[in-house]
């Protein structure tokens, strides 16, 4: 999966590389697993209705180790905080994931 961001890599080099440097802070190892930062990014992604970002960061997190199972339990926060229809984007983005 290409980053969606890579135009900025020729037309902006100090811009992709400060996006590049502040996604190696939030990613780096610490208490919170990998896996586990994908699965808060994924709740967020579902929160601000962004379909591609849902998709980009379920696929990352089961690569990540995380199961269909986390992944549903992670909408389930995110319905509830969000409401149902934040649930209409993550369905559309899942829908050849799970």
């Amino acid at each position: 999966m290409s980053n969606p961001l890579s135009i900025f890599q020729k037309a902006d080099p100090l811009l992709f590389a400060r996006i590049n440097d502040a996604k190696t802070l939030a990613y780096q190892e610490g208490e919170i697993s990998l896996k586990h930062k994908l699965l808060i990014a994924l709740a967020i992604d579902v929160a601000k209705n962004s379909e591609s970002g849902i998709r980009s960061l379920a696929a990352q997190a089961m690569e990540n180790g995380a199961s269909e199972q986390e992944i549903l339990e992670t909408l389930r926060i995110a319905s509830y905080i969000c409401g149902v229809g934040s649930m209409y984007t993550a369905a559309q983005a899942l829908k050849d994931i799970l």
